[in-house]
């Protein structure tokens, strides 16, 4: 039978009703990558050919290759079908000041390996060429232009992309970016290719619908690249490290855009018990999973693949393509409170959790200085159907659009295939369960990443490669050194760093540990601390442990730490868990830690914020579905008091919490429009918001974040959005980057913002902090991170 959606409750709110809560003042062109071990050349050439090895077989094994060259045609994929339609639903005065400041602002550091150095002259006349005023709109430009990387999604149904990881696919392929999806299952759920009133009477074929599903998702990729949805295609058939094969279909207009098809079969149902699926083989409940191979495709020899076969074959993948940057569904998703099923499609976050094992395999065992560093970003799936939504509205019509595409509405044969030229299964709800007017990171939203110490050097930190990159830039104008690794693998997106009372920096963040059985796979908080302020060197990593109990009896569905300190000095880190609650640890006087305790709260979602008041008082906050919820410490030292409903409206899930005018500023977005909201909460005689203002902003999704008078953000299109005072117009950097930007007071006059690129690089701003101020050009931290 089809896939059926989970309901997981809720739906759009209170998000359309309005706007009464606001009250101001209340490409490099390749196809497949480099060569794999005894493999082609670089994907220019794969492209040239039709295809390249997946995998890693030996160079003269393609005697199962097969090409042909088709218009549109695209895949079809994943059993979510009937649940999408079932679910439950500046004064004058400082003016001098400022540009004074700004000289020593624009100066930044570059590595000595022949790095540029960005000097406070250069970027004052950056400032000149706007036309000489200070307070004109002088866009940043970056110096040294961002390498555009290579980005690989990989999913788990034909569709997924669509659905969870746009806009930023579109953004991509848009600006020209090499993108890679790769697709695990054929997607062919009961091989009825069918809209609901006919899928009674149309009979059931799998290969037939899973080419359909193909047939589509290359029409929906040739007009998100060409605006032509019959864009012809390369299709070659390559052996796979793994030891079976793949189809590998090049886009010959654009031939940077590449898909592989790996075409397992799919569970067949959301979460009922399905052994012959992704889920049973990573449990060991069957020793292989086989192929469903779609009719149309040039794979035509069968094959199956055991648990590390799979990880295998996606090994060479990622050998093949070298991503900088990689982009995957949620491997812990959670569960319903009150059924305990997952919140996600099993294929969704079995195939993630696959992903993490062959990333952890390539980081391994790939020598770091033969491939590129890479990035990884999780997107949340089918519970983006109860969260607010966070796209504008002409962003959620694009995003629908291209399912339109995906789905066929005209039936017309454009494709030229028997089986069908998309998937009707959608055809009467394209935008599913509102997941069209969406998109939100499962992780990797926290803003606090970039921190200065007192000698105005810079920190930052962000998971590369699975381990946390560190790099540093000494004093004001001083050398720029990293990425760095610091020791110990497993480590999932988000780091979160605080200054201790001695000055030194600790860095948290979670990690992912598999262990010898399928159970006993877990997500732990762990922490780094700096062995003396200002020293490259940190400490071992130290476990937190994790308020969750077994994966298999409940969810190792826990957020990213968020972390403080206290007026007393005393460290404290929460986390939401699986049950939608906020948990914390403090750490004791001697230096140990309490246990987890639990701080109640119902709902939460995403990763909770916290920052300390002018009082020194730690105040917490979390996100629901349909406002905020905070804590406060009664006094410095005291536990937390209460969870207390703020009143606030709804958000699109992340915020951004800093202490200001005595109390903690909070930011985020309001849903349906992208604009960026900002209100300020106190303490005295409990939680209190004082007003709500919206900044506006250029739409966008995800976090913001927040120093001085600097606000960025995402906004649409992928770009770096920034505000840098109010009555300013917003401007928009060239910059596409993963997760969130992080800036950070340097000093008493300066603030740094800083993002790490689709290339994995690490790019730096700095801004005075005045209200006249511009950011000086961008500076790209480390070599280029295209090829080694």
């Amino acid at each position: 039978m089809p896939d059926q959606r989970p309901a997981p409750g809720g739906r759009r709110r209170a998000r359309r009703a309005g706007d009464s809560g606001d009250t101001a003042g209340a490409g490099t062109g390749a196809g497949p990558g480099d060569p794999i071990p005894g493999g082609r050349r670089a994907a220019r050439l794969a492209a040239r050919a039709g295809g390249a090895a997946v995998a890693g077989h030996a160079a003269g094994d393609r005697s199962g290759e097969a090409g042909s060259e088709t218009g549109s045609g695209a895949p079809a994929g994943g059993g979510r079908r009937a649940a999408r339609r079932s679910r439950s639903g500046g004064p004058g005065g400082r003016r001098a000041r400022s540009r004074i400041v700004k000289a020593v602002c624009a100066v930044a550091a570059v590595t000595a390996g022949g790095m540029l150095l960005l000097r406070g002259g250069e970027a004052l006349a950056a400032i000149a060429a706007s036309g000489g005023d200070p307070r004109g709109p002088a866009p940043a430009t970056a110096v040294d232009a961002p390498d555009p990387g290579r980005v690989l999604q990989i999913v788990a149904h034909p569709d997924d992309d669509l659905y969870f990881m746009n806009p930023d696919l579109r953004y991509s392929i848009a600006a020209g970016h090499p993108v890679t999806t790769v697709y695990l299952t054929a997607g062919e759920a009961d091989g009825v290719n069918a809209t609901e009133g006919k899928q009674r009477t149309t009979p059931p074929n799998k290969p037939a619908y899973a080419e359909a599903r193909q047939n589509g998702i290359r029409a929906a990729y040739a007009k998100m690249a060409t605006g032509d949805r019959t864009s012809a295609w390369k299709r070659t058939v390559t052996p796979t490290k793994g030891g079976g094969h793949a189809e590998v279909d090049v886009l010959v207009a654009k031939p940077e855009v590449n898909l592989v098809w790996l075409q397992l079969r799919e569970a067949g149902t959301v979460y009922d018990s399905a052994p012959d699926s992704l889920h049973g083989l990573w449990d060991g409940k069957i020793p292989a999973l086989g192929a469903q191979l779609a009719s149309g495709s040039p794979v035509k020899q069968r094959f199956s693949y055991s648990k590390d076969q799979v990880v295998r074959t996606l090994v060479g993948v990622l050998e093949q393509y070298r991503p900088t940057t990689v982009r995957a569904q949620d491997p812990t998703p959670g569960r319903f409170p009150d059924t305990k099923k997952y919140t996600d499609h099993q294929d969704h976050f079995y195939g993630a959790r696959f992903v993490q094992a062959a990333l952890a395999a390539y980081a391994k065992d790939v020598d770091a200085k033969d491939r590129p560093h890479f990035a990884v970003q999780n997107y949340v799936g089918y519970f983006n159907g109860s969260l607010p939504s966070a796209l504008d509205p002409d962003e959620a019509k694009e995003k629908l659009d291209i399912l339109d595409t995906y789905a066929w509405l005209d039936k017309q044969n454009h494709c030229g295939s028997d089986a069908g030229c998309g998937d009707l299964k959608v055809a009467d709800h394209p935008a599913g369960n509102g997941w069209t007017s969406t998109v939100n990171y499962a992780r990797g939203t926290g803003t606090s990443w970039l921190t200065s110490d007192k000698d105005h050097g810079l920190w930052a930190f962000k998971v590369l490669d699975g381990q946390v990159a560190l790099w540093h830039r000494s004093g004001p104008i001083g050398a720029w050194s990293g990425p760095r690794l610091l020791p110990g693998t497993g480590m999932d997106q988000g780091v979160a760093t605080v200054t201790l009372p001695d000055g030194r920096i600790a860095a948290f963040g979670t990690r992912t540990s598999f262990g010898a059985r399928p159970a006993e796979y877990r997500r732990e908080v762990v922490y780094t601390v700096q062995k003396a302020p200002g020293t490259e060197e940190f400490g071992d990593w130290q476990s937190l442990g994790t308020p969750e109990t077994a994966d298999e009896n409940w969810t190792s569905d826990i957020s990213a730490p968020a972390v403080a300190v206290d007026g007393t000095g005393q460290l404290a880190a929460y986390v939401r868990d699986g049950a939608g609650s906020l948990r914390g640890r403090v750490q004791l006087a001697g230096g140990s830690w309490g246990p987890w305790a639990s701080y109640g709260g119902s709902g939460l979602h995403g990763t909770p914020v916290t920052a300390t008041d002018g009082a020194g008082r730690r105040m917490v906050f979390a996100a629901t579905t349909k406002s905020v919820v905070g804590w406060a410490q009664p006094k410095p030292g005291a536990p937390l008091g209460p969870a207390t409903p703020t009143g606030l409206p709804d958000t699109t899930l992340p915020l951004t919490a800093q202490g200001r005018e005595g109390g903690v500023r909070l930011w985020f977005r309001k849903p349906g429009s992208g604009n960026v909201r900002t209100a300020l909460v106190t303490g005295d005689g409990g939680l209190k918001v004082n007003h709500l203002t919206d900044l506006g902003g250029l739409q966008g999704f995800g976090a913001v974040t927040a120093s001085g008078h600097v606000l960025a953000g995402r906004s649409a299109g992928g770009q770096l959005g920034s505000g840098l005072g109010e009555g300013r117009p917003w401007e928009r950097s060239p910059l596409m980057f993963v997760g969130a930007p992080s800036s950070t007071a340097t000093g008493r006059n300066l603030v740094s913002l800083a993002v790490v690129g689709l290339d994995a690089r690490l790019y730096v701003t700095s801004s005075a902090d005045d209200a006249d101020a511009h950011l000086a050009p961008w500076v790209p931290v480390g070599p280029r991170n295209a090829a080694r």
